[in-house]
Order: structure tokens, then C-alpha cells, then sequence
């Protein structure tokens, strides 16, 4: 079953470059892992931060929530970049996809 984990944070002002750069290279490793399926960020107008991802299942989730380089950026996170975060994760029992360009 596909697990899906929604990341929301706020960052410190000012870190937001050094936010970038970490995220940029924990979303690059993500994408090497097995099982990764997506990743969506999206950025409030209230400056939260949302990120979604999708795995394939929760052996490939857990080892991705696990991984050594991973966890040193959430200890990164913590104790310089969020002024707060909340994670969420669950197994997917239902989904459904639709796209206009089917009836094209």
C-alpha cells in the first residue's frame, strides 16, 4: 500500500537560502531511494511550507524517513531552520486520478 507523508513547516526569517540549498539536495536524494514515487512543495501566502510524498510502500517510506543523510538534515531543521513543523504519514487505501486531456 503507497504511503504518503505530508511535511508542514514554518522556517526562521532569514534562513530561507540555506533552507533552499538543504532542500534542494534531501529532495535530490529522496529521488535516488527505492520505492520513491513524487515530491510537491508548496509555499502558503502565510510563508507555511507543505511538502508531500509519496512512497510506495512503508518498508521504502520508513528506509527514506530513516536515512543517515535524512536525519542529519531534520536534526538541521530543528535546531536552525523551523520555528515549527508537524509530520503526518498514512497508508493510501483509496485514490483515484482524472485528467480533462482524457476526453480530448
Amino acid at each position: 500500500m503507497p504511503v504518503i507523508t505530508v511535511f508542514r513547516s514554518r522556517l526562521v526569517p532569514g534562513v530561507e537560502a540555506e533552507y533552499e540549498s538543504l532542500a534542494e539536495e534531501i529532495s535530490a536524494l529522496a529521488q535516488t531511494m527505492p520505492g520513491y514515487i513524487e515530491e510537491k512543495t508548496f509555499v502558503a501566502h502565510d510563508g507555511e511550507r507543505v511538502t508531500i510524498v509519496l512512497f510506495t510502500d512503508r518498508k521504502s517510506h520508513d528506509a527514506w524517513r530513516d536515512h543517515d543523510r535524512h536525519r542529519e538534515a531534520q536534526v538541521v531543521g530543528i535546531t536552525k531552520l523551523y520555528t515549527e513543523y508537524s509530520v503526518y504519514s498514512a497508508e493510501v487505501d483509496y485514490h483515484r486520478d482524472f485528467s480533462s486531456d482524457a476526453f480530448r
